[in-house]
């Protein structure tokens, strides 16, 4: 889910981010139009106002261009306020996409921290039964031990299962009755295996027998 989240962040982020420098270089070229323009006007105003022009109809034609240019200065600056909300628009997206996106990295970071915690508990707890399991093991005689691995290794890594109520812990199937006497008049240390699964039995107060 995190990962999700993440991936569909990067990938709004990076068109966000695209969208925001093409609306930045329109920008710009929207400013450099205003500046051309303005500039062209300030020349014929410079030369209309300094008496540069004595024919009549050359000045009434810069006079006619002069407010052309003004039209078209009001134009440009039009279109150039419409980039300059269109790119704060998309500037403020992206520093949201920006700011989800560390979000997301900070709580991915504490889930790998929580994550390494868990496999280090894991793992200890792993080692301390592996332990204890080596203890009990010392007190459990060869052919019996050896018999549990094997079964162990055959039946999906349970080689016993505990009698409760009349019912094999490993297989889950019930016992029968007959054998249920059986068990129960058996010796403590003789070796009971389920007649279903071939599981090693382990007697205990909730057995039934």
């Amino acid at each position: 889910m995190l990962g999700e989240r993440r991936t569909d962040l990067s990938a709004r982020h990076g068109h966000t981010q695209t969208e925001v420098e093409d609306l930045s270089r329109e920008q710009r070229k929207a400013d450099a139009d205003v500046e051309q323009v303005k500039s062209r006007r300030t020349r014929d105003r410079e030369r209309v106002e300094g008496g540069l022009v004595s024919d009549p109809k050359q000045l009434q034609a810069i006079q006619h261009e002069i407010e052309t240019l003004d039209r078209r200065i009001s134009d440009l600056e039009d279109e150039e306020l419409a980039v300059m909300e269109r790119l704060e628009e998309a500037q403020g997206n992206l520093d949201r996409l920006v700011a989800e996106l560390a979000a997301v990295e900070s709580e991915g970071g504490d889930a790998l921290k929580a994550r390494d915690a868990a496999t280090a508990d894991i793992s200890s707890r792993e080692e301390d039964a592996r332990a204890e399991r080596g203890l009990i093991a010392a007190d459990i005689p060869g052919d019996l031990l050896a018999l549990y691995e094997r079964l162990r290794g055959q039946l999906g890594g349970v080689g016993v299962g505990a009698l409760r109520h009349g019912r094999c812990g490993g297989c889950q199937l019930a016992v029968g009755s007959a054998d249920l006497a059986r068990i129960g008049a058996a010796p403590d240390d003789e070796v009971i295996r389920c007649e279903e699964c071939d599981r090693i039995l382990v007697r205990t107060a909730e057995s039934g027998v």
